[in-house]
């Protein structure tokens, strides 16, 4: 993997933070564990001790996940982007042509998506679709369970 990852500010602060609080609180945890765990004695026969080299395992996987997505990482800049088309950052309010439902999404990138809280992947079928789109635009999205159609009716930053 070597493409750019696209963040707001405050999701490439959320990544930071997460990395910082992995190597330092957590590994000290993992670390206390496994001294526990070899504490008890024999290595071969001990499921604390697999279970802490299994975490900290999975743990250092997740730090170097963070590190190259961080690496990787470029800040969007609001300033640099047409405040009238939906772009990545961009919290776009939209109507369902079929039911006259009214949504708001945030277009965010892949790492920072929440679809609870109304922040939807520019990768995902929705988000690819509003990419580029204007306030009172029809758009019509294919999902897996059929087409949706939706009005763009604004477009925030």
């Amino acid at each position: 993997m070597s493409h750019d990852i696209f963040l707001t500010q405050k999701g490439f602060e959320k990544l930071k933070d997460e990395l910082d609080m992995l190597k330092t609180v957590k590994r000290r945890q993992i670390a206390k564990s496994l001294e526990k765990a070899r504490a008890m004695g024999d290595l071969s026969e001990n499921a604390e001790y697999d279970a802490a080299k299994d975490a900290q395992a999975h743990l250092e996987k997740r730090i170097s996940e963070l590190e190259d997505k961080l690496s990787r990482a470029r800040i969007i800049e609001h300033e640099n982007i047409p405040a009238d088309k939906v772009y990545i950052g961009a919290k776009v309010g939209l109507r369902d042509c079929d039911t006259d439902e009214e949504v708001e999404y945030c277009l965010v990138s892949p790492p920072e998506s929440d679809y609870a809280a109304g922040k939807i992947s520019i990768e995902s079928p929705i988000g690819k679709s509003l990419l580029g789109r204007k306030v009172d635009e029809i758009v019509e999205i294919k999902v897996p369970a059929g087409i949706l159609k939706y009005k763009v009716l604004s477009i925030r930053r």
